[in-house]
Parts: C-alpha cells; structure tokens; sequence
C-alpha cells in the first residue's frame, strides 16, 4: 500500500510499505475515505516542526473500517468512523480519566502523523492500523457528511473543546478568537452557536474572515490588545506575540485556551497576567472523551463545519496538492467521494 509521506521542504510524496496486519484481536484496519491536514502540517511541511523527515504524514480523517480482530465489538467492517489523533488504550488510569492524549500503555505523545512516540503511520494512507479498536474509534453518526467531518479527529472535537466548557461556565460570555487556519472558523461557527454574546475573529486572510462573517462573527485583520474586553479567548496561531495579544484582551479571571504548536521563540506578558489573574491553558486536546458531544452538535443543524473546508480534492492527487496552502482540503477517495 502507499503512504503519503513529509521528506522536505514543501514536499510529499507516495512510498510503498507492507500493508498494515493486526496484531491483537483489538486491532482494526481501516481505509480513510475523507481525510484532511491539521492546522499544524502547515507549519510542518514548511519546515517550523521538531522533527526531521522523512515520516508518514496525516491525523485527522473519517474512515472505512476493512478488518477487525476478534474481540472488537464496537464496529464492524463497512462502518465508517472517526480516528482520534492520539493513541490510547482505553483502560490505563489517564485514559479512563479522559487523558486520552497521554496514554501510559504506548510512549508519550503516541500519535497518527508524527514519530513522536513511536511509529503508527498517517492517515493519509491507503490503509492504517488502528489498535484498541472499541476505545478509540467512533462510529460516525448516520445522515453526518464524511467530507465536513474529516477533521473530527482533531480539529473539530479540539474547537468544541476550546469553546463549549467556557461558554456552558459563562453564558454569553463575549469570545474573542485570534486565528490563521480552520481551528479559529470552527471556534467562531461553535461560539455562535452556543450563545456568545460577541465573536471578534481576527485573522489576516480576508477568505477566513468571510467565512467567520458567515458564522455571525466580527471581523478584523488584525487588533491592538483590548483590555477587559472578552471573558474568552481562543488563539490558534502558532504566534506567540499574537497569544500575548490575546491575553490582554481579558477581563480579570478571563480565561485563554491556546491551540499551541509555538515553534518559534517570544515572550508573555507575565506580570499583566498576574495582575488580572487570567488563566491559560496550552494542551493537545484529548479528543476522545469529548469526541461525542462534537459530534451530536455536528448533528444538531445548529453549525456548519462543511463551510470551513475550503476544497475537495482527489485521493490521487495527494503528494502534489497538499502542499499548497489551502485553508481546509479534504481528500476524498471511493465512498467518500461519493458524497
């Protein structure tokens, strides 16, 4: 089989391996049938990421199940579902305490799409091992798109949960979201719909900012610090200078939830934050735990994830296409170019 593979600068491209077989009887093999980059693979291919090619590329994807072993019982071949960034057991004490992406069964930081904890393949793959089967896939939900949801394993379940705790703590909380890329849109799109007060997106595309309009969204290029202006803050950037941007804004014990990946240096405005008492949280999400209340609000008609995907492009034309820099592509092949 193929998989897509980061080997430099601006640069992917197909690499025969052995088709993967399970090893346990939790195992599932699967055929992703929409799947789509992450904000982040961005900063990869164009070089920003720690770790040096080449490696298997690809973490967020909706797909087919193909095969699985003889104790799983959650899904059966032909179902389509979710692949959760992170590997996780399902059964170690973080993983059942909702620390999916900390699993103590594999290596720290064990993922889909990077060899940070070991080598599990992309999702940008023909076909992908998935172990622990019934905890980590997620079937998806009947009459949900497979192109609009091809970022649920990440990026989607991650906005949901930058965004709905706050808004549930703090109704009509006024958001501010400081972005560049999909995360930030989808922040927008879920804010609304969950009773924010007010939503300024900032970002310097005028294509994002028209769709955050879309979402009910104010716009702006870009800001100065708004001091004591919003309860939350989301910031999506890999900036650091704009993450402080975003800290500013706060009302004393406003709350800032950063989508990280800050490869390059900077520096926050610590005393500030002392002095108004803000809290920030950097994380990798642990989508698994929240994955189905994303999902249900998929569903329930009340945002419109599939406006943020910005092309649907050919499984074939992977290695040439991805490094373009589209804002959200879905790669779609056999059923899922169907839909």
């Amino acid at each position: 089989m193929r998989e897509l593979t980061y080997v430099g600068r601006w640069l992917a491209e197909w690499r025969e391996v052995p088709d993967p077989r399970p090893r346990s009887d939790e195992d599932a093999i699967v055929a992703p049938i929409a799947a789509t980059s992450c904000d982040v693979d961005s900063a990869i291919l164009a070089g920003h990421g720690p770790i040096e090619p080449p490696f298997a590329l690809g973490h967020e994807c909706v797909a087919e199940v193909v095969e699985v072993g003889d104790a799983v019982a959650s899904v059966v071949p032909g179902d389509r579902v979710v692949v959760p960034w992170a590997i996780a057991c399902g059964a170690c004490e973080r993983c059942r305490a909702g620390l999916s992406a900390h699993c103590t069964s594999v290596p720290h930081m064990a993922m889909f799409g990077a060899p940070l904890g070991g080598s599990w393949g992309g999702l940008f793959s023909d076909l992908v091992r998935v172990p622990w089967a019934d905890a980590m896939l997620v079937p998806l939900p009947a009459g949900l798109d497979p192109v609009a949801m091809a970022s649920a394993g990440d990026n989607w379940p991650l906005a949901w949960r930058l965004v709905a705790p706050h808004l549930r703590a703090r109704p009509g909380a006024r958001v501010l979201v400081v972005a560049r890329g999909s995360i930030g849109l989808y922040a927008c799109d879920i804010a609304r719909a969950l009773g924010a007060s007010d939503v300024l997106y900032v970002d310097p595309e005028p294509r994002h900012r028209e769709i955050a309009r879309g979402f009910g969204a104010r716009t702006a290029a870009e800001i100065e610090p708004i001091p004591h202006g919003f309860e939350l803050a989301v910031e999506s950037t890999g900036r650091v200078e704009q993450l402080a941007t975003a800290l500013r804004s706060l009302v004393p014990e406003g709350v800032c939830e950063s989508a990280g990946n800050h490869f390059r240096p900077g520096e926050l405005p610590l005393l500030e934050m002392y002095l108004t008492g803000v809290t920030l949280r950097i994380a990798r999400d642990n989508v698994r735990g929240h994955l189905p209340e994303a999902l249900e609000l998929a569903g329930s008609g009340l945002v419109e994830p599939r406006r943020v995907v910005s092309e649907v492009i050919d499984w074939e034309n992977l290695p040439a296409a991805l490094p373009d820099r589209h804002l959200k592509p879905v790669f779609v092949r056999g059923a899922g170019a169907e839909v």
